[in-house]
């Protein structure tokens, strides 16, 4: 199969979509399936023409850790041209930062879930350039955990962030191409733009069924078996519990240093398995973070194992999650807590009700809520935001 870079080097007549000047909005996993940088491949194809570079969050050359940490502008060592950073004191692309260009290639390796940032970073950007007159072409890639699959519940607007700028599940199915189209077309996102799509690819299949390499999209998704898990257990960031950043297995451990992880392990995979989360069990383990929350401690906790096939990432992680709070809330006693703000600019709002897009499922966990009433809080306003979906799918 071919990524939207791929067809651009491929399909001469797609370069007619790149009017005049051209910026390109990418990252370290921006490459074709010969791991030829999509900046590189630009130069080549556009000479002088390729006048400026925009990196969302982790920085052009995703070399920054996150919540914050934000990247510089700069000027490329080989290229001579600026690379801007919209995660700066901007999310998006400023007038000036558009007087270079007249057309915008955004060509991010996404993973389809709400709380990843850079399909907010594209939407802000097409807003940006929407009112400022400059073309957006998308050049689009397969979602690596499938393009099927739907999990989690719909965000609230009053709890929108920017881990979460609109209404879409934690994992929505849908390509950085697919979002974009979402976006134009039901959150005022300006004209729907070319997207210069896939080929090859059905969406039910895994990443490695695709051919491609994996390349790390952030400084703590290494792995296909962390992508697995990260759609839920991201959510330990909104606790006091670290959630294993600063070790070589961030996202797959979480502990704390007085965590009784022998003491409930045996009720905590019991929990998941009456939830029907089989395919997740917790095994005990104690590490050290090198950074982040607890650097340097002893933390007792579990490595999250997942029973997949080939490799290749499974759905019921966000369930599993759930679950996995609920019973660390209740049998931690004092020792649990929430992660107190800031957390993504958010001054206020607490860092668990942003990352879940609502303070329902918080109020779940602490009245030790049924795994039938977290079924109820997922499905809510689903059926409306399928429909919606199914107008704007480019795959089958």
């Amino acid at each position: 199969m071919l990524t939207g870079l791929d067809r651009l080097q491929h399909e001469p007549e797609l370069l007619e979509h790149l009017h005049g000047r051209v910026g390109y909005l990418g990252h370290s996993a921006s490459v074709d399936r010969n791991l030829q940088h999509g900046a590189d491949i630009l130069h080549r194809l556009l000479g002088s023409r390729l006048t400026a570079l925009f990196g969302p969050q982790h920085g052009f050359n995703t070399d920054a850790q996150d919540n914050m940490i934000e990247s510089p502008h700069q000027e490329h060592t080989v290229y001579g041209i600026p690379v801007f950073s919209l995660y700066s004191e901007t999310r998006e692309p400023t007038a000036e930062m558009l007087q270079h260009i007249d057309t915008l290639v955004i060509d991010l390796s996404d993973i389809g879930v709400r709380v990843y940032t850079y399909i907010w970073t594209m939407i802000l950007a097409m807003k940006a350039c929407h009112q400022h007159g400059v073309r957006v072409v998308i050049l689009d890639r397969p979602n690596p955990l499938d393009g099927v699959t739907i999990e989690g519940n719909l965000l609230q607007p009053a709890f929108s962030s920017f881990v979460g700028l609109h209404p879409l599940p934690m994992r929505h199915g849908m390509t950085a191409g697919e979002v974009a189209r979402y976006a134009s077309r039901y959150l005022d996102a300006g004209d729907e733009p070319v997207v210069i799509g896939c080929t090859g690819w059905n969406r039910r299949s895994g990443f490695t069924e695709t051919g491609l390499p994996w390349v790390l999209p952030s400084p703590n998704l290494a792995t296909l078996h962390t992508l697995s898990v990260y759609p839920g257990f991201v959510l330990m960031e909104g606790t006091v519990l670290s959630e294993g950043r600063g070790t070589v297995r961030p996202f797959e451990l979480f502990g704390h240093p007085r965590l009784l992880a022998h003491t409930h392990v045996r009720a905590i995979n019991q929990a998941l398995q009456q939830g029907g989360c089989e395919l997740f069990r917790l095994r005990p383990h104690t590490f050290v973070p090198t950074f982040e929350k607890w650097q340097g401690q002893n933390c007792h906790g579990y490595q999250v194992h997942v029973a997949s096939s080939a490799g290749e990432p499974t759905s019921g992680s966000w369930k599993a999650a759930q679950i996995v709070l609920r019973e660390l809330y209740h049998r931690m006693g004092t020792d649990f807590g929430w992660r107190p703000p800031p957390f993504e600019y958010e001054n206020d709002a607490m860092p668990i009700d942003i990352l879940n897009g609502t303070d329902t499922l918080r109020l779940w966990i602490e009245r030790n809520g049924s795994t039938q009433e977290l079924t109820e809080i997922e499905n809510s306003g689903r059926e409306e935001f399928l429909q919606q979906r199914s107008a704007i799918l480019l795959y089958t």
